[in-house]
């Protein structure tokens, strides 16, 4: 039975920061949570621990690499609840630095999920998305540290407040086809760790940025808010064992997020760390902790 307060939905949740960011919300929302996962024994095992700590969030399965499943799951929430609350978009991959695997492999597959993944999420959610809505999808500070060692014109580019998707399509793919070149550092991109998992992210916050101006010409009344952050430096399977945040902290500022008032009006289209709104561009201050190499974040 569908719950008459809505539904909050989390991608990615089995484990780590996305099972954290369940289990705040159903503690904390009053409809109905789903958790969603790509394995579906992995996702009905991480709901049967919830339910041990009597908590009682639904499962749906999701692969956000198959846009069949996206739909599926598109369908149901339009069927069983008339549309969506909240949206967590939280389901993410990333190499290890020691991976061997080569690093154009690295940039396409991880790009495939971690960018056009969350792009085609957000293409079938969003217009499901109900008045007061909210939408959080999961970035790292990693973009803005990607972002200050970017060449001039591309940081121009990823800070213009213009920019279409489009034209942001445009430049993940590049980025891909300039690793298949080996032309990466050539042509500006970064020379750092992680650096596909690091402009996959830069495309994600990019593209939370677009949504909320679209979302602010096209539903203006509908009060939805859009945002990216930065959980911090979570220790999980992706942050490694050195991480300074458990999960419960790292899920923090993205609960708060899916949580706002139903009278705010901002945050909207923002990029925050511990709930406070950071600068996007090549000249934000970092915190002391973004500067382990390598870092998840």
């Amino acid at each position: 039975m569908a719950s008459a307060f809505g539904v909050a939905l989390v991608t990615g949740a089995n484990k780590g920061i996305g099972f954290a960011i369940v289990q705040q919300l159903c503690r904390q929302f009053p409809g109905d949570v789903v958790l969603t996962a790509r394995d579906e024994a992995r996702g009905r095992a991480a709901v049967q621990q919830l339910q041990a700590e009597g908590l009682s969030p639904r499962f749906h399965q999701l692969d956000i690499d198959d846009l069949q499943s996206i739909r599926v799951l598109r369908d149901f929430l339009r069927k069983e609840y008339g549309g969506l609350d909240v949206l967590v978009n939280n389901a993410a991959i990333v190499f290890k630095p020691a991976d061997p695997t080569p690093l154009h492999i690295q940039a396409e597959v991880t790009m495939k999920t971690n960018f056009f993944g969350t792009r085609a999420v957000c293409t079938e959610l969003l217009p499901l998305m109900k008045a007061q809505g909210r939408v959080v999808n999961m970035s790292s500070i990693i973009t803005l540290i990607a972002l200050k060692k970017c060449s001039p014109d591309l940081q121009q580019k990823f800070i213009s407040k213009t920019i279409t998707e489009e034209e942001l399509v445009g430049l993940m793919n590049k980025f891909v086809e300039d690793t298949k070149k080996g032309v990466q550092q050539k042509e500006g991109w970064p020379d750092i760790q992680l650096v596909p998992y690091a402009v996959s992210k830069m495309g994600v916050t990019v593209l939370s940025r677009i949504h909320a101006r679209n979302l602010s010409e096209q539903r203006r009344g509908d009060k939805i808010l859009l945002n990216a952050c930065c959980p911090g430096w979570v220790r999980t399977d992706m942050g490694g064992p050195k991480g300074i945040k458990s999960p419960e902290e790292g899920a923090e500022t993205p609960v708060y997020l899916a949580l706002l008032p139903s009278d705010a009006e901002r945050p909207h289209g923002d990029f925050l760390m511990e709930k406070k709104v950071e600068q996007w561009g090549p000249f934000c201050q970092l915190p002391s902790w973004a500067h382990f190499d390598p870092i998840i974040i």
